[in-house]
């Protein structure tokens, strides 16, 4: 897939300069590599944001088109801004045809749903990276590398060492050393745990009181409840006064001496 990339040069320098560039909708940039000097330059902003969502585009040699001249180039880096779905500033490395290089290229995992250990053994695929560091002359740069899993078993982990590499490509020096995995097929960590140490309920009994303690507590609360009754019937007791039947009483009292009074008389 041919990829080309349209640049302009870029006279002006410094921050004030690139806000202005930004502003009127471009992209400052810089081109450097092959033994020659570094250039500034700058891109159309949407032109530029299109390719960034190209998978190609970021593993790929470019065509570059600068000036009336042509050349090829790699995506070595872009900045984008912290919230807006703008491009800072951009670098492009030219491309020597006969020098390696190192480059990051995707990973593309195929027949993930077919191998025996997800259709057979249950297992889910865990891939451990999704993109890995190769070197390798420009001509042979992959825009990505398969991995086959049809023969995966259950438990079996694919390192990068057993990965199928296209011809004039390797891993890095250091992937060699280490040999890291790739991906493997494994049962879920839930689904393990509820078959081998299914959580029982005695394990949260200390949690929730006992019998014992549960009458206890029901006791308690029925001893609580008579009180508050108890409370509850003293109230209406108190509440009376007995100063009104005393005036009751004495109210009559006049009266009887009055008739005795009479009665002396007649």
């Amino acid at each position: 897939m041919k990829i080309e990339v349209t640049a302009f040069p870029r006279a002006q320098r410094g921050s004030s300069a690139n806000r202005r560039l930004r502003v009127a909708g471009r992209v400052p940039g810089i081109v450097y590599g092959a033994d020659q000097a570094a250039q500034n330059v700058e891109l159309d902003h949407n032109a530029l944001m299109l390719q960034l969502k190209l998978e190609a585009f970021h593993a790929s040699i470019l065509d570059f088109a600068l000036d009336g001249q042509k050349f090829q180039v790699l995506l070595r880096d872009y900045q984008m801004h912290p919230w807006r779905q703008q491009v800072l500033h951009v670098d492009f490395q030219r491309v020597d045809k006969n020098r390696k290089i190192h480059m990051r290229v995707p990973l593309h995992f195929l027949n993930a749903d077919i191998c025996p250990g997800v259709k057979v053994g249950g297992g889910v695929v865990q891939p451990a990276m999704n993109d890995i560091d190769i070197q390798c002359l420009p001509d042979d740069l992959p825009a990505f590398i398969e991995v086959d899993l049809k023969d995966m078993e259950l438990n079996e982990t694919l390192h990068v060492l057993e990965l199928a590499m296209p011809k004039g490509v390797e891993p890095v020096t250091k992937l060699k050393h280490e040999n890291p995995s790739v991906v493997s097929v494994h049962v879920p960590k839930e689904i393990v745990i509820e078959e081998e140490a299914p959580a029982p309920v005695t394990e949260i009994i200390g949690e929730v009181p006992a019998e014992g303690e549960e009458a206890a507590a029901a006791a308690e609360g029925e001893k609580g409840e008579k009180k508050e009754a108890g409370a509850e019937k003293k109230e209406p007791a108190a509440a009376p006064k007995k100063e009104p039947a005393a005036a009751e009483k004495k109210g009559p009292a006049p009266a009887e001496k009055k008739e005795s009074g009479k009665k002396g008389k007649e």
